[in-house]
């Protein structure tokens, strides 16, 4: 190569990449300027206004969470999250960062035009944002409520450019933005289809086609009236029985004598008195959450009437660990977690007041009053040691954090409890009233983790409360914990789980 031979291209060279790009944007701006869109004059000028500061989106959401069904409230969510991520990258940095004017509006129909031109400048394009963040934030977490919004999300982008507010490119741009925003808030926060484990172990269970032999025991304080029905519509032959909390123990022995396959509706406290009842009997156990939180129902994969009516269907089922816990004055199975220090105290305080403002204010409200009340540390013996906690939690199954997502199980049936404890060598601080409110995963410096087969505390004050399941009861001296593997045998949508 020559030493003479100079490879800088001219500044108007350099340019004309750019320039040929702005070029066509303009041309295909006025070819959509002139083209007649039939029907659209109606439908998306008004459109482009309804989407302002995401008031369309926030309209959809509500209406999903209105459906009722944990994976439309889900995707509601996960679509607001994505929006808003979505928005706040445009206005700090996309609007500051590309400074481009917005186009002339000589071109465009007076009958399209905004009555309020945006005095912002163009590129990126924000409803264009704000629409793909929401509706690939939906389809991510429910690809049928996915389905349903797209096409709103794309009138109201190409609406943009209809309107002559935005070039074509601002346009995409701003949708690559939106769509990019739902992919980081999935990575932050990974779906429940993300961190579903294959079905297993799976098992044998009657196929029930229109529910003969299924009799369903549900907690009327759970409001479970509605799916209830719609599990009865879905399974015609099933039988139903509604009952008030103090009746659920004894119309589940009733019910357990005569049905091929015992279901529950409530809470996670009526599956577990379930689970108790169809432990006892042998009778593989129909769970359709009805309840606040529904973890065991959640983790098993069974989110509402359709997929558990599904799974009876057709026999569809798996085996799951139970935990048991056995003391001198009680014992007992859960399928969730135990737990001993202060989180029982929690409990029965977040009760008291759960029925006037709401559960989860009411476990903060509770964890404060407990950690004010200046209790004393759990003593307990532990591998021959004595040893303060003000936590111990124990879980039926290791709990799995997913980026910023609360811990759930992705195996029911690993044949191990995941114990976790804070230690009570100092007062609790606000860790520690985290690790009550938000449960067994949190983190503080005095925690400590280990996954075991059993474990035996001996040394425990006299009527020291003991939480599982949502439900507290009293244990004293000794108390052993053990896991039963693969005994309870549950309904479980098969073609559900990837």
């Amino acid at each position: 190569m020559s030493p003479d031979l100079d490879l800088t291209l001219p500044a108007s060279a350099a340019r004309t990449p750019l320039r040929t790009a702005l070029s066509l944007d303009g041309r295909l701006f006025q070819a959509a300027a002139a083209w007649n869109w039939p029907g659209a004059e109606r439908v998306l000028p008004r459109l482009s206004r309804g989407a302002n500061h995401g008031v369309l989106w926030f309209g959809v959401a509500a209406a999903m969470a209105a459906s009722r069904t944990p994976r439309a409230r889900r995707a509601a969510v996960r679509g607001l999250a994505s929006l808003s991520l979505a928005s706040l990258t445009i206005n700090t940095v996309g609007k500051r960062s590309v400074r481009r004017a917005r186009p002339v509006l000589d071109p465009v129909p007076l009958v399209r035009r905004l009555k309020q031109q945006p005095i912002t400048t163009s590129f990126p394009s924000g409803h264009a944002a704000s629409a793909a963040a929401f509706a690939t934030g939906v389809a991510l977490e429910s690809p049928a409520w996915g389905a349903a919004a797209a096409p709103v999300a794309f009138s109201v982008a190409a609406s943009r450019v209809y309107t002559g507010v935005h070039f074509p490119s601002d346009v995409l741009a701003g949708a690559a933005l939106g769509a990019g925003a739902a992919f980081l808030v999935r990575r932050l926060v990974p779906t429940r289809a993300q961190v579903r484990d294959s079905a297993r172990p799976r098992a044998a269970a009657p196929a029930l086609p229109e529910g003969d032999g299924l009799v369903v025991v549900a907690n009327q304080a759970s409001g479970t009236a509605d799916r209830v029905r719609a599990l009865h519509d879905a399974l015609p032959m099933a039988e139903v029985v509604e009952c008030a909390p103090e009746d659920v123990a004894e119309e589940l022995e009733k019910a357990a004598a005569r049905a091929r396959v015992l279901g529950v509706c409530g809470g996670d406290g009526t599956v577990n008195a379930a689970a108790g009842t169809a432990l006892r009997h042998g009778l593989p156990l129909a769970v359709l959450p009805g309840g606040t939180l529904n973890h065991f129902a959640y983790d098993l994969g069974v989110e509402d009437e359709r997929q558990l009516a599904r799974a009876v269907r057709h026999g569809e089922a798996v085996r799951v660990d139970v935990g048991r816990f056995v003391s001198q004055d009680a014992e007992g199975v859960f399928l969730n977690t135990l737990s001993l220090g202060v989180y029982p105290e929690l409990v029965r305080a977040r009760d008291r007041w759960s029925h006037r403002i709401g559960g989860w204010s009411a476990g903060v409200l509770g964890a404060l009053r407990v950690l004010r009340a200046g209790q004393h540390p759990l003593e307990v013996v532990a591998g021959g040691e004595r040893r303060p906690l003000w936590l111990l939690f124990v879980g039926n199954g290791v709990y799995h954090r997913m980026g910023l997502a609360p811990g759930r199980r992705t195996d029911l049936a690993d044949g191990l409890l995941d114990v976790r404890a804070v230690h009570g060598s100092r007062r609790p601080a606000l860790r520690l009233l985290a690790a009550a409110v938000a449960g067994p995963l949190t983190r503080s410096p005095a925690h400590a983790a280990v996954q075991v087969k059993r474990l035996r505390l001996t040394g425990i004050a006299p009527g020291t409360p003991l939480a599982y399941d949502g439900e507290v009861t009293t244990v004293s001296d000794e108390v052993r914990l053990e896991k039963l593997p693969e005994a309870l045998t549950v309904y479980r949508p098969l073609d559900s789980v990837s």
